[in-house]
């Protein structure tokens, strides 16, 4: 498979040609849903270059080989969905050494990448000092970043997702200066600040200025079709895109953009069904899970919004199951 191969190859060529991401999202894209939607992107002819996990905390301690396992598992395969899309390992903590002590962890079982989260905006993770609220000490990041690649062998990339700043981008220029000098392969800027959050618009004429940096630099932020990923890589000069939501709602997304096909409503009822099929233990919760893709979809999908009014009060995985099939069925 292409992006399988493309692994392979010198950092230098990762970037050869424009790359097309999966991002991390919280609570959103755990592996159940990597697997889903990397599986619908390969189907479609549009495998996503790679994938990046929900972030990781580091607090005070190293982060033992269970914990990657768990948010991981991908590791038990190489570090590939079943569609042989590479997932990237994503840390978020303000302790250089519990930082670099943990990648180190994880190269041992075998990663493929270290991302570094330094642009989650949720009010717990800053109050605890990390996601977005680094930001504001440039000094900070450098340690980081500096602490993981010194850490782990050079054959692995080590990147990092920010955002444009804490209140404002006043300090952007010093932590793009601050990322690079620590010696990351790439970086990815999530086109607004944290207190910005998720509201439209995202700023993507101001990731143009880092990509001035040397390095690699990828865009991410309210690309919803088509027509908006052509419009960030002209604003943000850049050809690499990380997709988000967008990705969720419309889970053809990455095939639109390349004009490789889209998925119909009916195939789509045949990866919801197989989303709820899913061996956990934790029904309600994987019920829960499916609710929130679900009200996701009907963003994209007219079909999505009469079956989300006909399932969203109930808890019972065979009853969903059945509305499925009937909205499949038309």
């Amino acid at each position: 498979m292409a992006n399988t191969v493309r692994l392979a190859v010198p950092f230098s060529e990762l970037f050869a040609q424009p790359v097309r991401l999966l991002a991390p999202m919280e609570g959103l894209t755990d592996p159940l849903m990597r697997r889903i939607l990397t599986d619908i992107a390969h189907r479609l002819h549009a495998p996503y270059d790679w994938t990046v996990s929900e972030f990781i905390r580091v607090t005070h301690y190293p982060l033992p080989k269970q914990v990657f396992y768990k948010y991981v598992p991908e590791l038990y395969h190489g570090g590939y969905t079943p569609s042989g899309t590479p997932v990237h390992i994503q840390l978020l903590g303000n302790n250089p050494e519990m930082m670099a002590q943990s990648a180190m962890v994880a190269a041992g079982l075998g990663a493929l990448a270290i991302d570094l989260n330094f642009g989650c905006p949720a009010k717990t993770v800053n109050n605890h000092k990390g996601g977005s609220v680094l930001l504001q000490e440039p000094d900070t990041l450098f340690a980081i970043i500096k602490a993981v690649r010194d850490a782990v062998p050079q054959s692995i990339p080590v990147s990092a997702k920010i955002r444009l700043g804490y209140t404002d981008d006043s300090l952007a220029g010093d932590i793009g200066l601050a990322v690079r000098d620590a010696g990351a392969n790439w970086l990815t800027v999530h086109a607004r600040t944290k207190v910005d959050g998720y509201k439209p618009p995202a700023y993507w004429e101001k990731v143009a200025p880092f990509t001035t940096l040397g390095i690699p630099i990828i865009a991410n932020g309210e690309i919803w079709h088509a027509k908006h990923a052509r419009r960030c890589t002209e604003q943000a000069n850049t050809p690499h895109l990380m997709l988000g939501r967008g990705a969720v709602t419309r889970p053809d997304l990455i095939a639109c953009i390349a004009g490789s096909g889209t998925l119909d409503w009916a195939t789509l009822c045949d990866y919801q069904l197989q989303f709820l099929s899913d061996n956990t233990d934790n029904q309600s919760g994987l019920i829960g899970r499916y609710k929130q893709w679900l009200g996701m979809l009907t963003k994209g999908y007219a079909e999505a919004e009469a079956l989300w009014q006909a399932v969203k009060k109930l808890k019972d995985t065979e009853q969903i199951k059945q509305l499925i099939h009937q909205s499949q069925a038309g």
